[in-house]
């Protein structure tokens, strides 16, 4: 065998302009409206279920309000990161770049050739426009 097919990772960039840093901020924001909205749907659900559950078991009481708490700090932990990618989304640099993703390439390879060289490759968007092919 002197050639094998792989697939290997591109990494995909954004060059940051005015427009992409406003449509981050506007998705931290959407975000962080979700899940204010999860959890006051969560605060009204739980009032219900535990009004329910304590006419029927106390013990029961105990375990409803055990996963209730557990999806409140799953909660609390999905809005503070979401905080934090708002403030670091607010801190971009116009003209920075920043990593937006990863694809895959499938490229031959043979006895010889650079393997470093192919792992390196990324893509440069500008506005969601290739504007750049690396390696």
């Amino acid at each position: 065998m002197d050639q094998i097919t792989l697939r290997i990772p591109v990494v995909i960039k954004s060059k940051v302009t005015q427009e992409l840093k406003e449509k981050i901020l506007k998705e931290t924001d959407q975000i962080l409206t979700d899940i204010d909205r999860e959890m006051q749907n969560l605060e009204f659900q739980a009032k219900r279920m535990m009004a329910e559950q304590a006419k029927l078991d106390a013990q029961g009481l105990i375990s409803l309000r055990a996963q209730v708490e557990e999806q409140k700090q799953r909660l609390a932990a999905a809005k503070e990161k979401a905080r934090n990618d708002r403030s670091q989304a607010e801190q971009l640099e116009i003209g920075s770049e920043i990593r937006q993703g990863q694809l895959e390439q499938t490229v031959t390879v043979k006895v010889g050739d650079d393997l470093n060289q192919l792992m390196g490759t990324e893509i440069l968007l500008e506005d969601g426009k290739i504007t750049a092919f690396r390696q």
